[in-house]
């Protein structure tokens, strides 16, 4: 088994900035964040890998905010900075390149093609202006190469900021505010929403993990009753209560104890597969599921995970996952585990399936990115929770829930 591992990436909108060396990018952070959170320096190349901070931006809200390397960086090492900062692209929102002293040519060029093909929407920002204004020639030269908010701006005298702030609003796309709904079409004001949560050596200590959190929250703002149970003590619940519920949402790995307790007639899924629907390829996912049945002796699967955490014998992708489908498909199986943001490896034809995981800690924008290179390659995706469920012979039970029309024919 090979791991592979990263931090893991805030679910605030992504904003990052772009440009050559020593114009200015450090310095537009820090006024755009009213104090000093990047190092500002006359020499060039004072900002080497990209850098991100967890800021507040009045008029926008809360951001991460990402300080990329100089995109003319030099040598070896300058390199593999750029190639850092291209790669930030997967990850982010809304981009700002920044230029300064009238100079715009292949390198900005560059970038605004990076930006086109990663479907990133941007602005441009002249810094520096109190020295050396925008000139119209040099402004219609680059609105001949980019359809965006070009603004004359200065970090020294940052009289017109409230205009830029308009303008990268402006920009960053309205999903990247909005969070969509975990549960809200799928059940009803005052409905019994009854969530499973198994506590086992992979819970986090006196605490519930995030995606327990959201959808606790998310069943309070959709007007509904929220019962959270065990799975040890749900068949008590259920037959002492009284109460019939609308949904029980459990963690993906209780299916095999769960599916017997709860009764056909109520909506059974789990919490990993209502984060596919809401963070990643949702259709790709269901179709990917029946790859299981056809894998062979020595197929790779790769495992994706969104965060970085403690290991145990009872982790989920590491331990748990690759056992049940070797013992599933009574196939023996090469497995890959990436954590994090980490770069996925090259051939990925070599590949025969790859699972994701929920995706709770990433945006929608990244786990789609994620994706990319394995649809790409037409390599089979699917997901922690829909795996899990085609494993236990309840695949089309645990979707029913979002659908209305007949299901995929349960495997055999």
């Amino acid at each position: 088994m090979t791991l592979i591992m990263s931090k893991g990436r805030d679910i605030k909108p992504h904003i990052g900035i772009f440009g050559r060396r020593n114009k200015g990018k450090s310095s537009f952070i820090n006024v755009l964040v009213g104090q000093e959170v990047s190092i500002v320096s006359e020499q060039a190349g004072t900002t080497t890998d990209p850098v991100r901070k967890s800021i507040e931006i009045f008029g926008i809200g809360p951001v991460i905010m990402v300080d990329t390397a100089g995109i003319d960086d030099t040598g070896e090492l300058g390199e593999k900075r750029i190639k850092k900062t291209l790669q930030i692209l997967n990850t982010i929102d809304c981009a700002v390149l920044i230029i300064a002293e009238n100079q715009f040519g292949p390198y900005e060029v560059q970038l605004i093609s990076e930006f086109t093909q990663h479907e990133v929407p941007f602005i441009i920002v002249h810094n520096k202006s109190d020295l050396q204004p925008l000139t119209a020639d040099k402004r219609e030269e680059i609105a001949y190469y980019a359809n965006c908010d070009i603004l004359d701006f200065s970090a020294r005298t940052p009289k017109n900021l409230e205009a830029v702030i308009a303008s990268l609003k402006k920009a960053i796309p309205e999903s990247s505010y909005v969070s969509r709904s975990l549960l809200g079409d799928i059940i009803s004001e005052r409905d019994y929403v009854v969530l499973v949560t198994p506590i086992d050596s992979e819970a986090p200590e006196g605490r519930m993990i995030l995606p327990e959190q959201m959808a606790i929250r998310d069943v309070l703002d959709n007007h509904a009753i929220c019962i959270v149970v065990r799975e040890t003590e749900l068949e008590h619940f259920l037959k002492t209560s009284g109460i019939r519920p609308g949904l029980v949402v459990t963690d993906s790995q209780a299916f095999g104890v769960v599916k017997h307790i709860v009764p056909e007639d109520i909506p059974l899924t789990s919490f990993s597969i209502v984060f596919s629907r809401m963070k990643g390829d949702f259709d790709a996912y269901i179709k990917g599921a029946e790859k299981i049945s056809k894998l062979q002796d020595g197929d790779k699967v790769m495992i994706m995970e969104s965060c970085t955490h403690h290991v145990s014998c009872e982790d989920i992708g590491r331990t748990k996952l690759p056992a049940w489908l070797e013992k599933f498909t009574n196939k023996k199986l090469n497995f890959t585990i990436i954590s994090g943001m980490t770069d996925v490896p090259e051939n990925l034809n070599d590949y025969a399936l790859m699972i994701q995981c929920g995706g709770c800690m990433f945006t929608r924008k990244q786990i789609l990115n994620r994706l990319k290179p394995f649809t790409d390659n037409e390599v089979s995706i699917t997901n922690y929770g829909m795996a899990i469920a085609y494993m236990n012979g309840i695949f089309t039970r645990a979707l029913q829930p979002f659908f209305q029309k007949s299901m995929p024919n349960e495997h055999k």
